[in-house]
């Protein structure tokens, strides 16, 4: 049962979806329960999420950096629709005594408003003009510094399962390697990341990692228990 508190945010919620209307997911969770944490949810087509997902991968690794100790919020950071479509994400922090027991997430999907400026732009300008404006690539000049590495984007699921699945193949990819032909050492750093960005917050989220990792539960405690001496 949420908190008196957590409450007054269920209706809030509801009424962010109306007023804000269909490209704007709202979505309140409640921390006592990681596996099951979303117990609203406003235009959830947005996200493809249900009441009882669990929390975020970016959720997840504000508890560990605990980074809400600072902020009362955190604005404008990238998520990814059910769809693949880019989204606009902000996060309030929702505390009580200084605890953090939720947050209400508001993900913006301004695909729509791309698209009638992309076709406005073609009224007066030729095709090639309008799709260059929406090229991202880095610029020519040399002295122009590179972008910054952009945070991790935030990914959406329903279950567990797909949460650690999405943060294993994360890390597969950025090592270009797949699970069958990890050595120890590479299964070692990929187990301390995602220990780092709070997957195993979640119950059950071992045996997850331990499936897509290709190795047994019991492994994954040993990495985990080596590297919790290693961090003393």
């Amino acid at each position: 049962m949420p908190t008196p508190l957590l409450q007054h945010y269920i209706k809030l919620t509801e009424f962010l979806g109306l007023a804000l209307g269909p490209d704007y997911e709202i979505a309140l969770h409640d921390l006592t329960d990681k596996n099951r944490s979303i117990i609203a949810i406003a235009n959830n087509h947005v996200s493809g999420r249900e009441v009882g997902a669990p929390l975020t991968n970016v959720a997840l690794q504000i508890l560990m950096d605990k980074s809400y100790e600072k902020q009362d919020y955190r604005l404008h950071y990238c998520g990814v629709s059910a769809s693949g479509k880019e989204l606009r994400s902000c996060t309030q922090f929702i505390k009580h005594n200084g605890k953090l027991i939720g947050m209400l997430c508001i993900n913006f999907d301004d695909s729509r408003y791309q698209a009638v400026s992309r076709e406005v732009l073609k009224l007066c300008h030729p095709d090639s003009f309008a799709s260059d404006i929406y090229q991202s690539e880095e610029p020519v000049s040399t002295n122009v510094p590179p972008r910054p590495i952009p945070p991790t984007t935030e990914s959406f699921h329903n279950s567990i399962d797909a949460v650690a699945g999405d943060a294993v193949n994360r890390e597969l990819a950025h090592l270009g390697i797949t699970a069958d032909r990890l050595t120890p050492d590479e299964r070692m750093k990929i187990i301390a990341s995602l220990e780092t960005g709070g997957i195993f917050l979640l119950k059950g989220a071992v045996k997850d990692v331990a499936d897509a990792l290709h190795c047994s539960q019991a492994s994954v405690y040993r990495y985990l228990s080596q590297i919790k001496k290693e961090d003393v």
